[in-house]
């Protein structure tokens, strides 16, 4: 079949197997070759660096999970597991780009002499955490790192099996802020109605760290955290305009509770010299950031800003340089005042966030797009999903099912 893209209010319902790969192997490639001679500061080699060995996953399938397990893998030679909810992929319909994606790096970890498995399954289950554990305790013995990294509309609870669901609202009152979507060049006005209580509440249960506390819990009691085994899960705070829509909204509110989840579980891991850390990201192109209001436009602002300043990264990048220089740089790890991570440092530059928001003046509802990359933002969410990459003919019959 002739694979072609389809987006529907921002979600793309295909993914193209040749382009994922290619996606996957530029990210390989970036990391190796900054691991035993970068040139860039801000990107010190890897090879000297004691980066854990056995790494775990959840979520490890796009975005800035794909990137911690490519990072982990090929900056630091770490056997991997990743547990991720993706469709595979039948004669007639695509795979998502994560079924892919993980394929692609089971491949070419393996080739490295690496073990990798990726498990397709829902990781708020029991089932899944005992057949990860056993996965576990059967190839690795233990595990030095766990990354959080899950982003699901739903939950459903594993001892009441009540189905909880995640929403993208404010709280208290509607917010209406300009936009703009992947499929035109317009600036309009979108309005958010305001959530109820117990949507705020739901938001929480499936993106909160309920679920992250029960895995820690659980490895724990199976005795598979090694001596100094750290835990990281990813936020985003950003600036100020995408607040009501984000930060105090119900996904605020579940980022806090992740934010105090990872305070009871540095707790939990202090007994055997671990930690556990929240990082806050800058704000990239995802399957799961594209479909925000308002966050679309103030990334096109924001890429061309730091563009301009040769300060842009992609997660291959922001995850690279938070193992490297934060988590394991051999000196204490850095945190904020809350104890958090911050990879968004140069997002939230002053000089950055003013020119951002002097770019968000400029722009009017009915009108273009001024002074804004928003190319660049359509050209990731693309190349996420295996499209728009140079060289791949897009027109060929093929197979939806190879990798």
């Amino acid at each position: 079949m002739v694979i072609t893209q389809k987006i529907l209010r921002n979600v793309s319902l295909s993914a193209h197997p040749i382009g994922c790969r290619r996606a996957v192997e530029e990210q390989v490639a970036w990391v190796k070759a900054h691991k035993t001679a970068s040139a860039e500061e801000a990107y010190p080699p890897s090879a000297a660096l004691d980066l854990p060995k056995r790494v775990l996953i959840l979520g490890g399938s796009t975005g800035y999970g794909l990137s911690s397990r490519i990072v982990a893998a090929f900056a630091g030679g770490a056997d991997t597991i990743s547990v991720s909810f993706e469709r595979e992929p039948s004669e007639t319909k695509t795979a998502t780009a994560g079924w892919y994606n993980s394929k692609v790096f089971d491949d070419l970890a393996t080739k490295e002499g690496l073990k990798a498995f990726s498990l397709f399954a829902d990781a708020f289950s029991n089932q899944t955490k005992q057949m990860v554990a056993d996965l576990i305790e059967q190839e690795f013995g233990s595990v030095d790192l766990i990354i959080y990294s899950l982003a699901s509309p739903l939950r459903i609870d594993p001892e009441s099996g009540v189905t909880y669901r995640s929403t993208l609202k404010p709280i208290g009152e509607p917010f209406t802020a300009l936009s703009v979507g992947l499929e035109s060049d317009i600036v309009t006005s979108a309005t958010i109605e305001s959530a109820d209580q117990d949507q705020v509440e739901e938001t929480v249960k499936v993106m909160g760290g309920e679920d992250w506390i029960l895995w820690l819990q659980y490895l724990k009691e199976r005795k598979l955290l090694a001596s100094g085994c750290m835990t990281v899960s990813y936020s985003y705070i950003g600036p100020a305009l995408t607040y009501p829509v984000y930060r105090e909204g119900t996904i605020g509110k579940a980022k806090e509770h992740l934010e105090a989840s990872a305070k009871r579980l540095d707790e939990l891991l202090a007994t055997a010299g671990g930690r556990a850390f929240v990082s806050v990201n800058k704000a990239l192109v995802t399957r799961a950031s594209a479909v925000i209001p308002v966050v679309p436009l103030y990334m096109a602002l924001l890429y061309q800003v730091m563009k301009e300043r040769g300060l842009h990264e992609g997660c291959t990048e922001q995850i690279y340089r938070l193992f490297t220089t934060i988590l394991y740089s051999g000196s204490q790890i850095p945190t904020d005042s809350e104890g958090r991570l911050r990879i968004d440092d140069w997002e939230m530059r002053a000089d950055i966030q003013a020119e951002v928001e002097r770019r968000w003046n400029l722009q009017v509802e009915g009108t273009a797009i001024v002074e804004g990359d928003l190319g660049g933002v359509r050209a990731e969410y693309d190349q996420i999903h295996g499209f728009g990459f140079d060289g791949i003919d897009y027109a060929k019959d093929i197979d939806p099912r190879i990798v």
